[in-house]
């Protein structure tokens, strides 16, 4: 009997979903808003009307299915499916997500945090293929990560292994990050970190090019920091600058206590493409002590967008297989 894979990724906004064959094929997906407001019971219940409904859509019953993977946001306790927190879905209870499932479905379940299962996307079908050992490092609002070392991802006793983005970059001072601390990784590098800088670069006279931007849309974006700093913008280029030593030292010290094959970067701001990486690749350059390490240590952009989580997800299931 022809198997295929269910691959779910669950955001505060959207549940995506995709079937994926057994050896890493999409065969089709499809996104539906996330009932937030009906609690855990209607959004895992949506979960499952999705899964029968794309299932059946594509000729494959659920007994096809070899299992339901899904990728979540918040601490996860994986080994047992159970959700501990997810702020983004009004969860501040944990939640038995495997064993509920698993329950309205009839189908092996697996769980894991979202950013984890982004590592996991890339790792088998993304920028990642090839590595067992590989760090994902995901630039948005905030800066997120996943771990994997030999194929496994890092979980942690709590399961907050790859909260690279609270990485401490400055000791004293620094900006005040949503986790409570000051001086974060993610409060150097992310698009809320630029989107500040730049603001305060159009407001205090040292950028007239983003000065001009604000006065014509009202808002300064990332995209727009760094579309300065490729013009030339001084204001806009020491930003830049800073996100990419900031991002380098980080990574510096990740390679020295993992040492990966490949850091795989993902998110909006890896847009910025090879105007960005170069420099971080400079800053790394710049922090490691060991040349061959350097050498060795791919730095590079994420390439499924999107699909990275539901990839990761059906990786749940795929992995199970071989087990």
């Amino acid at each position: 009997m022809k198997q295929i894979i269910v691959g779910v990724d669950v955001g505060g906004t959207a549940i995506k979903m995709a079937l994926i064959t057994p050896n890493g094929e999409l065969v089709a997906k499809i996104q539906e808003p996330t009932p937030v407001a009906e609690g855990e019971d209607g959004v895992l219940q949506k979960i499952a009307g999705m899964t029968r409904a794309l299932l059946h859509e594509h000729g494959y019953s659920l007994e096809q299915a070899s299992g339901i993977g899904v990728g979540i946001p918040g601490p996860i306790d994986a080994k047992n499916g159970i959700v501990m927190q997810a702020v983004n879905l009004h969860w501040t209870k944990p939640v038995l997500l495997k064993q509920k499932l698993e329950a309205l479905t009839g189908r092996p379940v697996e769980v894991d945090n979202d950013a984890n299962a982004a590592a996991l996307g890339e790792m088998w079908q993304g920028a990642g293929q090839g590595a067992q050992d590989l760090v994902l490092i995901t630039i948005g609002t905030g800066v997120g990560g996943g771990m994997i070392l030999n194929g496994n991802v890092i979980h942690g006793m709590n399961g907050v292994g790859g909260e690279i983005g609270h990485i401490t970059m400055a000791p004293t001072g620094g900006a005040p990050c949503n986790c409570g601390k000051t001086g974060c990784l993610e409060t150097f590098t992310s698009a809320t970190a630029i989107i500040r800088e730049g603001h305060l670069a159009a407001t205090n006279g040292t950028s007239p090019h983003l000065a001009h931007v604000l006065a014509e849309t009202g808002k300064i974006g990332a995209k727009d920091v760094f579309d300065a700093a490729i013009a030339g913008d001084a204001a806009s280029l020491a930003i830049a600058d800073q996100v990419a030593l900031y991002l380098g030292l980080a990574l510096s010290h990740l390679a020295i206590v993992l040492n990966p094959v490949k850091f795989v970067i993902g998110g909006g701001v890896a847009a910025a493409g090879d105007f960005l990486f170069s420099r971080i690749r400079d800053s790394f350059t710049r922090f490691v002590p060991f040349t061959y390490v350097v050498e060795s240590t791919q730095i590079l952009p994420a390439t499924l967008g999107n699909d990275a989580g539901v990839y990761g997800a059906g990786w749940l299931i795929r992995s199970r297989m071989e087990a």
